[in-house]
């Protein structure tokens, strides 16, 4: 059987030692800044090396956005799916400006840029760009006249844009460095007179120009048609009917010095176009107007709101009695629950903190169910694990991660962890790969049985993973969510 070469990119990196995580490292792994002509030189094999995938993504209420808590968006479902592929994981880079995207990828800042990103000539002299996603036209956006609900379709029709001749002398309004702005002045050419063309700031968004048609505030932007009809479900007075180009292909881009990871994406966007994921995953964000409505007109998604739960104020403060980001609190919340406070796990932990009757009695909680009460006990329990964990470990952000460990599974287990540690030559107070690997390690007998081990088996899959989630959550809220 052929291997592919993935396979092959596989098996020439399972030699190599350890791995690098990401981190909030500005740079790869053994790489050092490029300048904006010659890309870093970091293909596939150091990305698995390294063990992250970083991808260059846009904050929009299609690509990459939180609703009640839960990342979301095209791009950040496609990316998992490719991150999975590679056996890496994912590591996002909020970026609004297409320029910085460039610039972040080429020095090495990213390794993929997953925007909604149009082929064209001059961006293919950048980067390399994967197989389209899809094709989809550029569109005028304009603002129906008012009182339309009361006019007839032709008295519609005649009051808005349709000749593109008609567009000479009339100001538009687009996204810096995008590709509208290449089509605008192509179509000045074509029609014989000038579009006025007016660039917005760097980091604006396609979205927030719309909104601005919408709200008067500008007469006109230009869209991709698919993104247009996401946000004519929300914005009713705007209409999307005049195309300004001929369908373009929507694709990814790499530095043009990577062909392992572009032949690898290629080849997993082929697979996928031929499965029910990828169109599923599509339809799911750009054809479903319920569902977009629901999320844009939230309270709860970063793109419109700035709230995760109903519970965000008590959150906070709860957060400050202990000292904690209130965002990090909320990520264990949803790890825990999902913020539904009448949750309950097969093992009978119940509420928003998925407290156990024992431990919630202990920390003052009476009735599990009722959110207050579960919050204050839960965060009350977290105190008592922090008092517990700062006789030995001084750095917080270090102590936190053994607090979270010994929520999840007790902190007898997290002890007998550090023993462990102790004994074998690693720092007992260090989480990452250093009491984490003993925690994962004592479903194992020869560590569970160890004399140094009081508390016995552990399934330490479940606590490790609890703790790497909570966090990269944790990142995600810092990175989409205002203080």
């Amino acid at each position: 059987m052929r291997k592919t070469a993935f396979s092959w990119l596989v098996i020439a990196v399972i030699s190599v030692s350890g791995c690098q995580k990401s981190g909030s490292e500005s740079q790869p792994l053994g790489s050092t800044p490029a300048s904006q002509d010659t890309p870093v030189e970091f293909d596939l094999d150091k990305i698995i090396e390294r063990g992250s995938l970083r991808a260059i993504v846009d904050n929009s209420s299609t690509s990459y956005f939180l609703y009640k808590g839960q990342p979301m968006g095209y791009e950040y479902e496609l990316l998992q799916l490719l991150a999975k592929e590679l056996g890496v994981e994912l590591d996002l880079i909020v970026t609004a400006s297409i320029n910085e995207a460039f610039k972040k990828l080429n020095n090495g800042e990213g390794d993929i840029i997953a925007y909604t990103l149009t082929v064209t000539k001059e961006r293919k002299k950048k980067v390399n760009f994967t197989s389209s996603h899809y094709t989809v036209r550029q569109v005028l956006v304009q603002r129906k006249p008012d009182g339309w609900r009361d006019l007839k379709k032709h008295e519609i029709e005649n009051m808005l844009i349709r000749n593109q001749v008609d567009l000479i002398g009339k100001e538009v309004r687009v996204r810096q460095s995008s590709s509208f702005l290449d089509r605008l002045q192509n179509l000045s050419e074509e029609i014989g007179g000038d579009i006025l063309i007016v660039e917005d700031t760097e980091d604006s968004e396609t979205e927030a120009l719309i909104k601005k048609v919408a709200t008067g505030e500008i007469d006109y932007t230009v869209a991709d048609e698919d993104i247009a009809m996401v946000t004519a479900n929300y914005y009713r007075d705007i209409d999307i009917s005049t195309p300004v180009s001929f369908p373009q292909q929507i694709a990814w881009a790499v530095r043009k010095n990577s062909p392992m990871l572009l032949q690898t994406t290629n080849e997993w966007i082929a697979k996928m176009k031929r499965g029910p994921i990828y169109n599923y995953t599509y339809n799911k964000y750009y054809r479903n107007p319920r569902a977009t409505l629901n999320r844009v007109t939230s309270d709860y998604t970063s793109f419109t709101g700035n709230k995760l739960s109903p519970y965000d104020d008590l959150i906070q403060q709860l957060a400050d009695s202990i000292q904690w980001d209130w965002r990090l609190l909320a990520a264990q919340i949803y790890q825990e629950s999902r913020f539904d406070p009448k949750a309950k796990s097969w093992a009978g932990a119940m509420g928003l903190m998925q407290l156990i009757s024992a431990t919630a009695k202990r920390f003052g909680t009476t009735d599990v169910y009722d959110p207050v009460q579960s919050l204050k006990g839960g965060v009350n329990y977290l105190r008592y694990l922090d008092n517990i964990w700062a006789q030995s470990i001084s750095d917080e952000e270090e102590r936190r991660k053994f607090v979270l460990a010994s929520y999840n599974v007790g902190p007898g287990h997290v002890i007998d962890a550090r023993a462990l540690a102790e004994k074998y030559g690693r720092d007992p107070n260090v989480w990452d790969d250093n009491v984490e690997y003993y925690v994962l390690n004592k479903s194992k007998p020869k560590f569970f049985n160890d004399p140094v081990v009081k508390s016995g088996y552990c399934r330490g899959e479940e606590p490790v993973n609890y703790v790497r989630q909570i966090l990269i959550r944790y990142e995600q809220y810092l990175e989409l969510l205002a203080s």
